[in-house]
């Protein structure tokens, strides 16, 4: 039976075959980047499932079909062409700018939403798409905090490290925004290929020619900026790393060890660790059941599937139209102590963004 077969979108359906509703996801949970698409996939189910157990919304259940695009944007295209095929009823939580971008298309052409992309990319949100909801801030959001912080603390001589895709070109974008009016400018730029960990050319660009800069700013994966990080200590490199959230936090931490010592993170969801209460404890009750490690980008799945459940429980209509009516009456939401407010026009949930920390024995400190 097809997704809309389940869900169809005639508003004069029998209240019987309104029982199932498929959503799509295409994520890396192979490859370089798989942490993260394995992380935000896990998160969402967790609270689907649990949803589901308790029957449903409104008798209705959710169903998250989820396929792998190894984080590269013609398996992303792909993947989206055949989900749209397969008749889901709406695309959900996909990872990656890159991935994101080359779906965006197809999103627009067969009017299909497109909810809570990881990603920060100002090009999946300006020009708005009345289909495309974000729960999360923008890059812009979080460099102008990095930014600011790195310059109040006196450090001027900033250099950025970046995927070379529209992902890294999204971060630097920020960056540059966030010092024009401070008429500063990086010291260096370099690039890291996507999917790759050849960082030796990024290393000597910004560490070992001339003066080495005081911070490097990082928009890149975990596993190249893992990789940055470890050759840039070994070449002397003593300054400070900052990371935009997308690096992926437990991803980074399990790749660097103790050498996560003094690593900085942007953080854009609500801090996962440590006593919860609201969304957080749900999140930490739910992955302590499924004998998972709390992690930022689960718990942005889990968000992320609780918010488009409320959108679900407030359709009028069971259509894609519907759907967007719904999300657009979430003005001020609270998801129980993070805040999502959408209206028509304003499809950009949060601009919540707080400055992490990761320690040398494993653990987050804010």
């Amino acid at each position: 039976m097809g997704a809309l077969a389940a869900l169809p979108f005639s508003t004069g359906v029998q209240a019987q075959e309104r029982r199932r509703l498929v959503l799509g996801q295409s994520v890396p949970l192979t490859g370089p980047a798989a942490q993260l698409g394995i992380q935000m996939q896990a998160g969402a189910k967790m609270f689907f499932d649990a949803q589901n157990a308790a029957g449903g919304i409104n008798g209705t259940t959710i169903e998250l079909r989820t396929l792998d695009d190894g984080y590269e944007p013609d398996r992303a295209k792909a993947n989206t062409e055949k989900l749209i095929n397969d008749d889901v009823f709406s695309l959900f939580g996909y990872v990656g700018t890159p991935t994101s971008v080359a779906a965006l298309p197809l999103v627009n052409q067969n009017k299909i939403p497109f909810f809570a992309p990881l990603t920060g990319a100002e090009s999946l949100r300006d020009p708005a798409s009345p289909w495309v909801f974000h729960i999360r801030a923008s890059y812009y959001d979080e460099t102008a905090l990095i930014v600011k912080q790195l310059t109040q603390l006196g450090l001027m001589r900033i250099s950025v490290f970046h995927q070379n895709d529209a992902y890294g070109k999204a971060g630097l974008d920020g960056v540059l925004r966030a010092m024009k009016p401070l008429a500063i400018q990086p010291q260096a730029v370099s690039t890291v290929e996507r999917n790759t960990v050849d960082v030796a050319k990024a290393v000597k660009d910004l560490v070992s020619t001339g003066a080495p800069p005081e911070a490097i700013v990082m928009v890149s994966a975990y596993k190249s900026c893992a990789a940055f990080i470890r050759a840039a200590r070994k070449a002397g490199y003593g300054g400070v790393f900052y990371n935009v959230s997308f690096v992926g936090t437990q991803a980074l931490l399990d790749e660097l060890g103790p050498e996560a010592m003094g690593v900085v993170v942007s953080q854009v969801m609500p801090y996962p660790f440590g006593a919860g209460i609201g969304v957080v404890a749900d999140y930490q009750a739910a992955a302590t059941k499924a004998g998972q490690k709390f992690n930022y980008t689960a718990m942005e799945g889990y968000i992320a599937a609780k918010v488009f459940s409320e959108g679900v429980r407030r359709m009028a209509r069971p259509t894609r139209e519907g759907l967007v009516t719904a999300l657009e009456s979430m003005a001020n939401y609270n998801v129980g102590g993070f805040n999502v407010n959408f209206r028509p026009g304003k499809h950009v949930g949060s601009n919540f963004v707080e400055l992490s920390m990761l320690t040398n024995d494993g653990r987050v400190k804010r």
